[in-house]
């Protein structure tokens, strides 16, 4: 009640959100209150005025939070990797006119989230948002999980109509990343942030890490830049074309490039085959990338980005080569 009430204090915030169900790795941890938060949660929706929001991971938590008057649930990133916990949820949900939130799944699987959100809207719930949290990380990283931001804006071109939020809290997995990763949600077009916080966060039973107090909070929103989408300024617009068609005709070259590199691969691969060689030489794929990043270095681009860049060209190039062995191993056959 302490934290609702400094919440509702605040001005900014009209959803308050709680997990009430907490799904945890190891089964000794504090997984929630249950039954008993929903009462917290009513008495918390009657005091400010905030509308509540919970996750819900099977039927009975959509039945318990629907007789505590719950005003919209959220699917977590646990749940959505799993079809029939999904599918589960959604039948629950037949019938019910309350909005749902959809987590991304823990791995980076855009088909995985829209199959969930379509699962959902399938069982008639119209009023449905998106929460970017980010995606499980395998190597160790400034962030707890991986924005990966990509995806949440692939999603926003599939459904351009579906409000997309972001939960910087467990994309930073730390307090002080927290403005950072809000700030580029923001100018990223997402509609909405989700920001975990408690009065005292060094205390806080899970998440302590990535929690803020109220006044943190206030502090995080107040530097927010908020910025237009679109621009009524007849000079802006026109300047921003022009520079649009110097990118289109850069593209273009670019991918008429690829084309030409990928003309000399298959001739490189024909010729492996012909000498019976391998595909992949170690040698000198670390020849490519040493190269590249020094050129890339040298230009002033990210070294992350050149790396990622040779690395796609290189996966494609290994795929041509392999369809060019394959297709000589199927005429021997």
């Amino acid at each position: 009640m302490e934290d609702a009430r400094a919440i509702a204090a605040l001005g900014w915030i009209s959803i308050y959100r709680s997990g009430v169900w907490k799904p945890r790795t190891r089964p000794n941890a504090f997984e929630g209150n249950g039954e008993e938060a929903l009462r917290w949660l009513r008495r918390v929706r009657k005091e400010t005025g905030l509308l509540t929001t919970v996750e819900v991971a099977n039927a009975e938590h959509v039945e318990l939070a629907l007789k505590y008057g719950v005003d919209i649930l959220w699917i977590g990133a646990r749940t959505t990797v799993n079809p029939f916990s999904v599918q589960e949820i959604a039948d629950a949900l037949k019938g019910m006119d309350i909005p749902v939130m959809v987590k991304n799944p823990v791995n980076p699987d855009l088909n995985l989230w829209i199959g969930a959100l379509e699962r959902v809207n399938r069982a008639g719930i119209t009023r449905m948002m998106a929460v970017h949290r980010g995606f499980s990380n395998y190597e160790s990283t400034r962030f707890r999980n991986s924005p990966r931001w990509e995806l949440p804006i692939q999603l926003m071109t599939f459904a351009p109509d579906l409000p997309v939020i972001c939960d910087p809290s467990h994309i930073s997995g730390k307090r002080a990343l927290v403005g950072e990763v809000a700030q580029k949600a923001m100018d990223l077009g997402m509609h909405g942030l989700m920001i975990e916080t408690h009065p005292d966060p060094d205390r806080a039973w899970s998440d302590a890490e990535q929690q803020v107090t109220p006044a943190q909070l206030q502090e995080i929103l107040n530097k927010l830049q908020f910025r237009e989408r679109t621009s009524d300024n007849a000079v802006f617009n026109n300047h921003l074309a022009q520079l649009r068609r110097i990118v289109d005709s850069i593209d273009e070259e670019l991918i008429q490039i690829l084309a030409k590199r990928m003309k000399v691969i298959e001739k490189i691969g024909e010729y492996k085959r012909d000498n019976n060689i391998t595909i992949f030489q170690l040698e000198r794929w670390n020849e490519i990338l040493d190269t590249r990043s020094a050129l890339g270095s040298n230009l002033d681009l990210d070294l992350d980005f050149i790396t990622r860049i040779m690395m796609e060209v290189h996966k494609e190039s290994i795929q041509l080569q392999t369809e060019l062995m394959n297709r000589d191993d199927e005429k021997q056959d």
